[in-house]
């Protein structure tokens, strides 16, 4: 087909497909934190407190002080070699290792919630590269409004201002998918495997909310429990074995329990003086996990009577976390290629 010379330029048709993760800082100053913590913050789906309540509390006080901590915790796991956070560069990892996955007709791009890249830049890249039909992919394996729905509230509000809209799906949470539980078993199984040590009991920690959010309907916290009672079927293990906890909280609401460092705390007093952590809820290591969990965590563990702690990574960019993402977008795409 011929267009007109004085045609607007028509791309060829292409399938893109999106990755989204949390955020991060642009780097670990101060000032990036503080910009970062801003929008983050700032989300009506991750503060559920009025704006008018909520905004003069975090512009007064949050944001003059927490920033300091926040940047000297990024400081603490930031690539100084590659100069970015673990969270940007394993994501990107993870879309290139997926760029020829799907065939020459998909492009697959990667964002960030909350920083850079963001989810508008990508949408417009994939647009301008032909793509009319696009599957936005949240990196969350368990459901909650404060993650995967404001994924989607970002994207939609971004197609407001867009005449020609693609065709959209998105990635449904995959907490039971079997796919998922043998690639965190598998990896699991590895972790221990390295280890010169046998843990007396195995935590997995998962990102912590508020609880009123389970009261209000969140399926989070529901997911996150089959998730651990699937992965201990998987191992053939005991409740006592892999336990569940939930890390993060911030604020003085109550928070989903049982608390990760106060498990962590009190395990030595129950004669559990050896410990291996996983954080399932995470599809690629960060600042809470390595910081928080690795090496807070670990020192917790260690202050209270430990003896022995690992934390055995996340999927991340390895070959049965890249497999797990092509298993699950490929279904997505069903239909579409």
């Amino acid at each position: 087909m011929t267009l007109p010379p004085d045609h607007p330029r028509v791309a060829a048709r292409r399938i893109g497909v999106l990755l989204v993760n949390l955020g991060t800082p642009d780097d670990p100053s101060v000032p990036a934190v503080r910009r970062y913590l801003a929008e983050f913050l700032s989300d009506r789906r991750v503060v559920e407190i009025p704006p008018l309540i909520w905004q003069p509390i975090l512009r007064g006080v949050i944001l003059n002080t927490r920033p300091k901590r926040s940047a000297a915790a990024y400081a603490k796991v930031w690539d100084q070699t590659g100069g970015d956070s673990p969270l940007r560069a394993i994501t990107r990892d993870q879309a290139e290792a997926l760029k020829t996955a799907f065939g020459d007709r998909v492009m697959v791009e990667w964002a960030m919630r909350y920083g850079q890249p963001s989810i508008a830049d990508k949408l417009s890249a994939l647009k301008e590269a032909g793509c009319d039909r696009i599957l936005i992919a949240p990196l969350y394996p368990q459901y909650s409004a404060a993650t995967t729905a404001t994924v989607s509230d970002r994207v939609f509000d971004i197609l407001k201002g867009w005449r020609w809209q693609p065709a959209l799906r998105t990635l449904p949470p995959y907490h039971d998918d079997p796919a998922y539980i043998d690639a965190v078993a598998a990896s699991l199984r590895a972790g221990l495997a390295a280890l010169d040590f046998e843990p007396d009991v195995v935590l997995t920690s998962f990102h912590g909310m508020p609880e009123r959010t389970l009261m209000l309907g969140d399926p989070y916290h529901c997911q996150c429990q089959k998730t651990a009672r699937l992965l201990r079927e998987a191992m053939g293990w005991s409740e006592d074995r892999l336990r569940i906890s939930f890390q993060s909280r911030f604020g003085r609401a109550e928070w989903l329990k049982p608390y990760t460092d106060a498990t962590l705390e009190a395990l030595p007093g129950e004669g559990k003086r050896k410990v291996a952590l996983i954080a399932p809820g995470f599809s690629a290591d960060c600042l809470e996990t390595l910081e928080e969990i690795a090496m807070e965590g670990a020192e917790i563990f260690q202050h209270a009577g430990g003896e022995r702690f690992a934390y055995i990574p996340c999927l991340n960019a390895s070959e049965g976390g890249v497999a797990l993402l092509k298993t699950l977008l490929e279904r997505e795409l069903a239909g579409w290629i």
